[in-house]
């Protein structure tokens, strides 16, 4: 590790102009390029105390041994060749956004003599028109398809097109009338160029013009009574429709632009990119990027456009790029996009209307594209075993911890205090072994004490069942054969058959939090005479992992699979601990007299609410009348008017426009009441059980 102080330039050396400035390491190569304003002010904010800079900028600093610039004119010179430098040095610390797939073109190859349609995938060639991208080829072809009708353009090799010359014969789509077999001289070059130039021309967006010459052509060929003539341009003008069907109208001022959103977390982002021609959709594609550097949004944004619109020129770059954040400064980027098109380009955030609605749908797809990315990286079995590998390796622990638990405490100002309990094992969520916890011990919040009673708890059943049943007290499971109460895949159960979830230990918990969380949840573990199970803590600030007794955090790399895995480990807490926390604050505030009655379940409440349509309705009802309802015996119906007759009927509602008090309904109970929405982690909730 190097000390930035060591090749740190001399006061007044590093020129207060705009230029690109890169950090090299001990053997040369280049592992940061970046661009200033002012060369003087930028790197001098390299070279401060350690402790002031992000971690990744530490990272950075300290692996570097030289730094060098480059002065430049104005800005947009700069961001030239920072972008020229990145692709050809490729750094280790900058954002490098990769396709998260291969995104195949619709492809007219206008620098040949005959031009050809066709699919390409890769890098762009010079002189070649590219329309899309599109997310299937077969999407692609489909298009062709349709459009060959009215522009019969070559789509054939060039081995078959120059069998077709010798031969004197056309392919098959030249005698059906979707090529115009140029290879036989059925038109010339000129003419065939013609056709390819109009098919572009309608890809581009401009079809309007083509529709309305078939119509009219139509129309003549039909006064001439040729209809023949006029069927066929009627055919290809439905062809024409159904083509551009195929992309519905998004913005109806026809506009040309690009979407960009960006989704994110620490480790990673997701770029989503929607190109619109014409007010439709034409193409979309998407980046996933590892956040190497300390980057903002705006940041991600400026990498985005200089990879988007880096090698392109003239109509690749739309008049109109939209945006979810602006670059600090957004002046030398509009610029250099202007110059990329030869004509004003606007760089905006959209604010109302049709382009902020889409806008939210290409941020959809962006958090969706960032979420199948995680899960993918996930569930791959090498890297899985990695990233235990270098948690054991970091933690200091005798072996991979095969299965990891995972604490978090929510709350609402200290109402409605609860904890999840999340379980990993090999790497993989084990959902059916989620639990949830009130905090029991105490009123008001204290995510210590909390810790500490949660773990208490949890390990408190563990000892009770391994003391009830024996288990693990004579030997190691498998060491014999099953015993009672016990599956042959080691699975244990209960009396009734049900799993014992507590009844296994893990290797390695996890709290959400730093030293104090980490100590609280140590020293349950140790009142409880285990100290057989690790114990670590995952702070949000800094993404630091905090060991007990331990002064100072392990920092794991922010490549590293180890940390990654433990982040996961770790949202996963939060979310089903929030999650529990607000259907319980949900439930409070939707409370029903009926909850009370003892022995009354949920189906039967939603019987007797539908019968009488409201609790008020219920509660001036006799008990014959309650008897009625079915499933409802004497006994039932004389506990729930008991219950009803003791209960603080609730405040009659009021509206506060005409002051008239609604005395109708009791809110929250009519049979038509909506109940809240169920998230899309509440099966996941069904799963772990409250204790």
């Amino acid at each position: 590790m190097a000390d930035p102080s060591s090749y740190r330039p001399k006061p007044g050396e590093i020129p207060d102009s705009p230029g690109v400035y890169k950090f090299r390491d001990e053997h040369h190569r280049v592992i940061y390029v970046g661009k200033a304003k002012s060369l003087r002010q930028r790197l001098a904010s390299y070279f401060q105390d350690l402790a002031g800079l992000h971690p990744r900028t530490r990272t950075m600093v300290t692996t570097a041994a030289s730094v060098e610039w480059t002065v430049v004119s104005t800005e947009v010179e700069a961001l030239q060749l920072e972008y020229s430098w990145i692709k050809e040095y490729d750094p280790r610390f900058n954002v490098k956004y990769r396709d998260d797939k291969s995104y195949p073109y619709l492809a007219v190859t206008m620098n040949e003599e005959f031009p050809r349609v066709q699919v390409m995938r890769g890098h762009k060639r010079k002189g070649v028109r590219y329309f899309g991208p599109y997310g299937h080829a077969w999407a692609i072809r489909d298009t062709v398809d349709l459009l060959l009708r009215v522009f019969p353009v070559r789509t054939c090799s060039a081995g078959v097109f120059k069998n077709a010359a010798r031969t004197g014969r056309p392919c098959l789509l030249g005698y059906i009338g979707k090529c115009s077999a140029p290879c036989v001289e059925r038109v010339s070059a000129e003419e065939h160029r013609e056709l390819a130039e109009e098919f572009c021309d309608f890809m581009a967006g401009r079809t309007g013009t083509y529709l309305r010459r078939l119509e009219r052509q139509m129309t003549d060929a039909a006064e001439e009574m040729e209809y023949e003539k006029a069927a066929r341009l009627r055919d290809d003008i439905g062809a024409l429709k159904k083509a551009m069907e195929k992309n519905a109208v998004v913005l109806a001022d026809a506009t040309d632009a690009d979407l960009i959103a960006v989704a994110e977390d620490e480790l990673e982002a997701a770029v989503q990119i929607f190109h619109v021609r014409g007010g439709r959709v034409r193409g979309q594609r998407g980046w996933v990027t590892d956040k190497v550097e300390a980057v903002t949004t705006a940041d991600l944004v400026e990498h985005a456009l200089q990879q988007l619109y880096g090698e392109e020129t003239g109509d690749s770059v739309p008049k109109e790029v939209l945006v979810p954040a602006l670059p600090d400064p957004v002046e030398p980027v509009q610029e250099w996009l202007t110059g990329r098109r030869g004509s004003i380009v606007s760089l905006r955030i959209p604010q109302r209307g049709d382009k902020k609605s889409l806008m939210e749908t290409v941020q959809r797809n962006a958090q969706q594209s960032l979420a199948l990315h995680k899960t993918k990286r996930a569930s791959d079995l090498t890297t899985r075993s990695r990233a235990l590998e270098e948690i054991a390796e970091a933690l200091d622990l005798d072996s991979a911890p095969l299965r990891i638990e995972c604490y978090d405490i929510s709350h609402l100002q200290g109402d409605d205090v609860v904890a999840s309990m999340v379980v990993f094992e090999d790497g993989l969520q084990r959902k059916s072994e989620y639990r949830r916890f009130q905090i029991k011990g105490f009123e008001g919040q204290d995510d210590v004490r909390s810790m500490h009673e949660v773990i208490t708890r949890r390990f408190k059943r563990y000892l009770s069942e391994k003391e009830r049943t024996g288990e693990w007290v004579d030997g190691e499971p498998g060491d014999s054969e099953p015993r009672d109460g016990e599956l042959k895949n080691g699975e244990l159960k209960d009396d009734e058959g049900r799993p014992k979830r507590f009844a296994y230990p893990p290797q390695l918990v996890v709290v959400d939090g730093g030293q104090p969380q980490v100590a609280a949840a140590k020293r349950a573990l140790d009142e409880l005479g285990i100290d057989d199970i690790a114990v670590c803590g995952l702070a949000k600030r800094l993404e630091e992992v905090w060991l007990p007794d331990d002064g100072d955090p392990v920092v794991l790399p922010r490549t590293s699979e180890g940390l990654y895995l433990l982040q996961r480990v770790r949202d996963e807490a939060h979310r089903f601990a929030i999650t529990y926390q607000r259907t319980k604050r949900a439930k409070r505030f939707r409370a029903s007299p009926l909850d009370h009655v003892p022995g009354l379940g949920e189906t039967r409440k939603q019987a007797l609410i539908k019968y009488f349509g409201s609790v008020k309705k219920l509660r001036s009802a006799t008990i014959d009348q309650i008897c009625e309802v079915p499933g409802i015996g004497r006994k039932t119906a004389e506990t729930i008017a008991v219950a009803l007759a003791q209960a603080v009927p609730a405040a009659p509602a009021v509206n506060t426009a005409t002051g008239e008090i609604m005395e109708d309904e009791e809110p929250g109970t009519t049979a038509g009441s909506s109940q809240e929405p169920v998230s899309a982690g509440a099966s996941d909730e069904r799963r772990g059980q409250e204790t």
